[in-house]
């Protein structure tokens, strides 16, 4: 369910911390691998890219659009954050996120400028208000 409703949906809340301790969100389109990792590009001058060179953890939410609350159905992750700096890993992982989005040429050329960050989840929390209020599947993973 976890992987179905990453591959579903496009965009995540990504939560840092900046330099007065104070949380920070920042909404951004987001690729998901088979490892739930959550991959995105972001210039390296804006709040959440600074944040995140000071303190590389993060954590953030993903869910589907809803009027209702029996149908709250969505994922919350915490995890480290890395910068994509392998040539070719980063070459496949934009070219993927390009069709995902289907970018135009411009923001191609946008992108090349931006850093790719992947989130590593040590930490995943599903929640499925369809079948009971609060339904919730924690999961720990081990940190590498």
């Amino acid at each position: 369910m976890i992987a179905a409703l990453l591959r579903e949906e496009n965009t995540l809340a990504l939560a840092t911390v900046d330099e007065q301790g104070q949380a920070c969100v920042a909404p951004l389109f987001y690729i998901a691998d088979e490892d739930l990792t959550l991959f995105w590009l972001s210039s390296e001058s804006s709040l959440h890219s600074r944040n995140l060179k000071r303190e590389p953890m993060a954590a953030a939410t993903v869910y589907r659009h809803t009027d209702h609350w029996k149908e709250i159905c969505g994922v919350q992750l915490r995890g480290s954050v890395s910068v994509i700096s392998d040539p070719e890993r980063r070459r496949a992982l934009v070219e993927a996120y390009c069709e995902r989005f289907l970018l135009g040429i411009l923001f191609k050329a946008a992108i090349s400028q931006c850093d790719l960050y992947s989130l590593r989840p040590v930490f995943i929390r599903s929640i499925d208000n369809s079948s009971v209020f609060g339904q919730k599947i924690e999961i720990e993973l081990e940190d590498e």
